[in-house]
């Protein structure tokens, strides 16, 4: 196990130095000055100039800029916004919260409804129940997001006026922020206005998780279903069943821990894709995180937003991939046994 978790760290190495190699080489096609391009600072004055020059090797060969730039970038500096005068990862650190509070309560909305959905796919004997399942499951996975969050604006929020459609939480509510995370930081607010504001809260992120949970969710409910027909027809399976266990002891001890084993895997997968329907998401919601920033920092060419939103969200989503596929082996007897084969 020592040997493979050294490999994973061995990947995440060469997919950062790839990724910066990315960055480093886009950066220089700016249509604007690199000293701008790099700090964000469009009129520097000398000595800023020659701290810029200094910090990334300007007048020093390809090789050295790329150095200094994959140490001044790893290094967390990622330069000034170019709209806010604001350190880069100031305001990326400030935009995270928002999107992991989605992603986790979209994720959760996906597995809590997806398994059990799954399971009824794959142990119901009624064709009706098995074939409305897997279309509702194949409409959600052709349906597009953009067209997925729009509707249900248009339904629940303005024709209906039962959920909101913008923002996080009420302006009303002045939520100190500890967390960063609405729903926890509103629970601790020091206020009597508090559960109203957390019900709030709720209501505001209802329409985007579930538009973002669409996707995941049928994923889940697909590979629930077809890991579980696999395992059902197991010899284990099989002779728990001769032994007089009931259906349901057979299926929450012994099927479902194992099916979830290829579920966790898919979900690491696609995290590349969940993020970039976080993205729109969040534009289509007006939801501040780390896509509506990111997106607005395009609209506007700040072009250090940009490089620092892009590096960001990728060493997140390499970051957690990985760590999922560790989990994944970690959990899985199987892949053990193959690592300890091949070692």
């Amino acid at each position: 196990m020592g040997r493979y978790l050294v490999r994973r760290l061995n990947l995440f190495i060469a997919t950062t130095i790839a990724l910066i190699t990315v960055l480093f080489i886009t950066t220089g096609h700016f249509p604007v000055e690199r000293p701008y391009a790099l700090s964000g600072i469009a009129a520097p004055t000398s000595t800023q100039l020659q701290n810029i020059t200094d910090n990334y090797q300007l007048n020093g060969n390809q090789l050295q800029q790329f150095i200094a730039y994959a140490q001044t970038r790893l290094g967390g500096d990622l330069g000034l916004s170019v709209t806010s005068q604001r350190p880069v990862i100031e305001e990326l650190t400030q935009a995270l919260p928002a999107s992991f509070e989605l992603a986790i309560v979209a994720g959760l909305i996906a597995v809590l409804l997806g398994v059990p959905l799954g399971v009824l796919a794959s142990l119901s004997k009624n064709k009706v129940t098995q074939h409305s399942i897997m279309a509702i499951t194949l409409t959600g996975y052709s349906i597009p997001v953009f067209w997925l969050g729009l509707t249900l604006s248009l339904w629940f929020g303005v024709e209906l006026g039962w959920l909101p459609v913008s923002g996080r939480i009420n302006l009303l509510y002045e939520i100190p922020p500890v967390t960063g995370f609405m729903l926890i930081d509103t629970l601790l607010w020091d206020s009597v206005y508090r559960v109203s504001a957390f019900k709030d809260a709720v209501f505001h992120i209802i329409l985007p998780s579930i538009t973002l949970a669409v996707l995941p969710f049928t994923v889940v409910v697909r590979i629930t279903r077809s890991a579980m027909l696999t395992i059902m027809e197991q010899p284990y399976i099989k002779a728990a069943e001769a032994r007089g266990l009931h259906t349901g002891t057979i299926v929450l001890r012994h099927a479902l821990p194992n099916a979830l084993i290829p579920v966790l895997k898919n979900m690491g997968l696609m995290l590349g894709t969940f993020a970039s329907y976080a993205m729109i998401v969040e534009v289509i919601f007006s939801r501040q995180g780390v896509g509506s920033w990111l997106v607005s920092g395009i609209y506007q060419r700040d072009y250090t937003v940009i490089q620092g939103g892009v590096l960001g969200v990728a060493m997140i989503i390499i970051f957690f991939s990985i760590l999922i596929e560790v989990l994944h082996t970690a959990y899985n007897p199987l892949s053990r046994k193959e690592i300890y084969a091949a070692n």
